[in-house]
């Protein structure tokens, strides 16, 4: 049996607002990495051409390379207007920006695990997750879309979750995590593979 990472899930959210005055409001949260696709995501907000739709960019890496993907915005016409980079945050003003969002996107070519998409759905958040990540399971538990990166299926996914009841979207994905991610039911596992051991000593 393998045991996951775990993930805090808050034991209780505010209240907050989906999609005001009909905007969608889009976060990506991570390193700034050439691995995360963060470029395809910039293309697929290019292609949707929709000014009620903006993506906030959450988090810091090689400064070079950040530059560039402000650069690539700035070419498109998307930044300050419907692409913002927001820098590095952690703690409460993490919690803060999932409470703003509406939708997560994760548009990684390859990740291990990715953190990001278990805290978003702790906090009630839907997701948008590559292929290159392991979360096939967030369309089996109707929780988001799990596509391909690329800007066309990317831009796809994003008018296609829209479309969703995005409340009750976040809070499959949060009952997710409390019944198979939380801490409590991380412990349970470990102590059935523990006890397992134990009875084959």
């Amino acid at each position: 049996m393998i045991v996951p990472n775990g993930v805090d899930v808050p034991d209780v959210l505010p209240q907050r607002d989906w999609l005001p005055d009909g905007r969608l409001r889009l976060m990506y949260l991570g390193r700034l990495s050439p691995k995360k696709g963060i470029e395809n995501l910039l293309h697929a907000i290019d292609r949707l051409d929709d000014s009620s739709i903006s993506l906030t960019v959450y988090g810091a890496g090689d400064l070079a390379y950040a530059t560039s993907l402000k650069e690539l915005a700035e070419r498109l016409g998307l930044l300050g207007k419907s692409v913002f980079f927001a820098g590095h945050i952690d703690g409460e003003a993490k919690s803060a920006a999932f409470h703003t969002a509406d939708v997560c996107v994760v548009p990684s070519h390859t990740e291990n695990f990715c953190m990001v998409v278990a805290e978003a759905l702790a906090h009630g958040v839907p997701v948008i997750a590559s292929r290159g990540t392991p979360w096939a399971e967030v369309e089996k538990n109707q929780c988001g879309l799990w596509v391909e990166n690329s800007a066309a299926s990317l831009g796809n996914a994003i008018r296609t979750i829209r479309s969703h009841d995005l409340a009750a979207t976040g809070l499959r994905g949060r009952r997710w995590m409390q019944s198979e991610f939380s801490w409590d039911a991380i412990a349970k596992d470990m102590f059935q593979i523990y006890r397992a051991a134990g009875q084959t000593q």
